[in-house]
């Protein structure tokens, strides 16, 4: 088994008195997807958010590649190479595909290098992850995308980054049978080249592609395994499987 890229040690997040996340241990590997699960509230998308960077965790520790990175900007993080996706698409409605994947590329390049780097280079870098996606009418202005559409963006901006970690919050949200299907796929064959972290809804496209799954519940890990360890803990199916995914 490959060594974790990421890790999560202790990991807690306190809002006042509530506790939003409370003492998660978790692994991300390269090559993996390891999705997070769990009912409404359970702590998942703050979870994301500790891990990259967009609130200090109250408690514990972060490890991408060996080094501590817990209290990091997001910036910070994301130019170590962890990008993340959000529940509601983000990206820039008047830009045209091709100009917000330009520019998700250029973030990624730090300030004494950006003059030095040439706009054919991310150029090309731009068109080359909006065709990883499957997005071929580049120039349409993002506002005019279907909703799946702008999530293959999104994922399209995230790898122009040049990462090594992707964090994916629902990308599977909102979206019709066939759009789900393409979006499934790509997660799946983006493993090939990084460590994917995947806060689904979805079990069916969870089930069908991750090789570790963790189950959170009111901010805690209540099981983590692979998929049918997991699916067959009675834990899991009676805080939030239920009896028809037993």
């Amino acid at each position: 088994m490959a060594e974790a890229i990421l890790a999560a040690r202790g990991l807690s997040r306190r809002f006042g008195g509530l506790t939003a996340v409370r003492d998660v241990t978790l692994d991300l590997r390269p090559g993996e997807i390891h999705a997070v699960i769990g009912p409404n509230g359970a702590g998942k998308t703050t979870l994301v958010n500790l891990l990259s960077g967009e609130l200090a965790p109250s408690a514990g520790s972060i490890l991408f590649e060996g080094h501590e990175i817990a209290g990091m900007s997001a910036p910070a993080i994301a130019q170590r190479g962890i990008a993340r996706s959000y529940q509601r698409v983000n990206v820039f409605p008047d830009f045209s595909a091709f100009e917000n994947c330009r520019l998700a590329a250029q973030s990624r390049v730090t300030s004494s290098l950006r003059l030095a780097r040439s706009r054919r280079d991310l150029a090309e870098k731009a068109r080359e992850m909006l065709g990883l996606v499957g997005l071929e009418d580049t120039r349409r202005p993002a506002s005019a995308m279907s909703h799946g559409e702008r999530r293959q963006l999104e994922i399209a901006m995230t790898l122009a980054m040049s990462p090594k970690v992707l964090l994916l919050d629902e990308p599977l949200a909102g979206m019709g049978i066939e759009e789900s299907r393409r979006m499934t796929d790509l997660i799946r064959g983006l493993a090939a080249n990084h460590a994917v972290l995947l806060v689904e809804h979805d079990m069916d496209a969870v089930f069908s592609v991750a090789q570790i799954l963790t189950v959170m519940v009111d901010g805690a890990v209540l099981a983590s395994g692979d998929p049918e360890s997991v699916r067959r803990n009675r834990a899991v199916q009676d805080a939030y499987l239920g009896a028809g995914n037993a």
